[in-house]
């Protein structure tokens, strides 16, 4: 009995030996651009400042960023002409260079970390009343490609970090769909017509849900998904993403880079 716990605090030892060495040879990097930092999920002062922080005031329909406070419960151009039948999208962040260098790399570069770091600067944004993550979910095909969903590992990140219920499997991509990029508002509706579809209704009935994903560009697919989860019986769905475009702020960035986004 003695050995063997003379041996766990060894193999203890070891292990916290092991992590110091690793913390000095590999310190927690930025992000953004990779400079030393002082702890993981932290950015340098250059890519923080590149950042902006999405907050009030804001549209009450989606939580469009208004420039000035135009008093409670003042709604948005586009909200006002086609009520959106989600509660709200909650990002961390606008879309921009910094932004989309962090969507770039967990998408595309198997940086799958970064899903964590989104997911620290999303959490402060959940609303508390969401009982249920649900990721918004690829075709079986770019999954198999990819190897992961980029929207799986943030809402498991952020399930770490708010304790929220997380299902990535309850909402499927029934087909395939085209690259959103590029088309009209009309064109980007057809596209994703019919393409997501509830596992169990069971699942997500009366549940207020959290809709995962990095980028929310259009909201075409957003949309989509909160459709299938309302017909499922969900009493809500909340869209939580890492940025947003904001209209007309970053037109160049977003034709450039939106195929990363929850369109």
């Amino acid at each position: 009995m003695g050995r063997n716990g003379a041996g766990r605090r060894l193999a203890a030892w070891v292990g916290r030996a092991a992590g110091h060495i690793a913390a000095l040879a590999l310190p927690p990097r930025c992000p953004g651009c990779g400079m030393p930092v002082a702890a993981d999920h932290r950015f340098c002062a250059t890519c923080w400042s590149g950042l902006r922080l999405i907050a009030p005031p804001w549209c009450a329909g989606c939580n469009l960023p208004f420039a000035h406070d135009r008093g409670e419960g003042a709604r948005c151009g586009a909200c006002l002409a086609d009520p959106p039948r989600h509660a709200g999208v909650r990002a961390a962040v606008a879309y921009g260079a910094v932004a989309r260098r962090l969507a770039l790399k967990l998408k595309y570069g198997g940086r799958i970390g970064v899903a964590a770091t989104m997911a620290e600067r999303i959490a402060p944004t959940v609303p508390r009343h969401l009982d249920l993550l649900v990721p918004v979910p690829l075709h079986r095909w770019r999954l198999w490609s990819r190897g992961y969903n980029q929207a799986a590992l943030i809402a498991a990140a952020l399930r770490r970090r708010t304790g929220i219920d997380h299902d990535p499997l309850v909402l499927v991509r029934r087909r395939r769909t085209v690259v959103l990029q590029g088309l009209g508002s009309r064109g980007r509706r057809r596209a994703v017509a019919g393409a997501f579809a509830v596992t169990g209704a069971a699942r997500v009935r009366g549940r207020s849900i959290g809709l995962v994903d990095d980028v929310y560009t259009s909201g075409a697919t957003a949309a989509a998904c909160t459709r299938a989860l309302l017909a499922a019986g969900a009493a809500s769905v909340t869209i939580l993403c890492w940025a947003r475009v904001i209209p007309g702020e970053d037109d160049a960035a977003a034709d450039g880079g939106t195929s990363t986004a929850l369109d």
